[in-house]
């Protein structure tokens, strides 16, 4: 329900503003259910007061979505990652190749393949590298590059060449968000543009993000996938954005708690 009162709708407005991004004055006109000039004075004020930054046709926080390091994202949601990294293990076959991105819950599904035989894994990201090294059913490549030490992970034109020479059979991409208009929302424009290479590459591509990642668009770069890719989240995602997603022909498939 829309906010009932003018106050409660501007500080709607920076939440929103804060934790998914731009605001546009016509979604915020849409989603509160009043005129785009309330929506520019609500604007105006919030800026008068420091609280927004203009834009052009909208609104943004003032301070930047700052990245959350690798570190810091290991220990957030670890229950529904767990999940999700479990399910996406119980896909793999023997004998296949595999790839998989940097972050933590492609991470976590690293830490399942451990015990696996007769698979081939490549990877951009330190912390698969670290969980697959001592495994010895697993023939591990690395894809050097440029490391981001906020990601772990490595980018660039060092990586892109490398995986130019190589195809998958499956391919597990991270998100720090995903939305169904845009795709895989990151941080930086070298992560996004690898990963829609990385999805080429592979026969099935499978986009790992836990519930509080639907729907959320923190940063302004964007990796957009072809449409037979497969969604893979928890119990906790929110029922309106799986609806969205399969309305948009997204295969979704929902996690069971991790152990079952």
């Amino acid at each position: 329900m829309p906010p009932t009162t003018s106050q409660a709708r501007r500080d709607r407005i920076v939440h929103l503003a804060t934790t998914t991004g731009l605001a546009s004055v016509e979604e915020l006109s849409q989603l509160f259910g009043v005129t785009s000039s309330t929506i520019r004075r609500d604007l105006a004020r919030l800026t008068a007061e420091g609280r927004l930054a203009r834009t052009y046709g909208g609104a943004m926080a003032l301070s930047a979505h700052p990245e959350a390091s690798l570190r810091q994202r290991t220990g957030e949601a670890y229950e529904e990652k767990r999940a999700i990294a479990q399910w996406a293990a119980r896909q793999v076959e023997p004998g296949e190749t595999l790839l998989l991105d940097a972050g933590s819950t492609v991470g976590a599904l690293a830490h399942e393949l451990r015990g696996a035989k007769d698979l081939t894994i490549a990877t951009t990201g330190l912390t698969a590298l670290h969980a697959l090294a001592d495994a010895e059913g697993v023939h591990v490549e690395c894809l050097g590059g440029t490391l981001r030490p906020l990601s772990q992970g490595f980018v660039g034109p060092l990586t892109e060449a490398a995986l130019e020479r190589m195809s998958f059979d499956r391919v597990f991409l991270g998100a720090d968000g995903v939305t169904v208009d845009r795709g895989i929302c990151e941080a930086d424009l070298r992560q996004t543009r690898l990963k829609e290479l990385m999805s080429r590459r592979a026969d099935r591509v499978y986009v790992l993000a836990h519930g509080a990642k639907l729907g959320r668009a923190p940063f302004h770069a964007w990796a957009t996938l072809r449409e037979e890719w497969t969604l893979v989240t928890d119990t906790s995602a929110p029922e309106a954005q799986i609806r969205a997603f399969e309305a948009r022909g997204v295969r979704v498939e929902i996690a069971p708690p991790a152990g079952t």
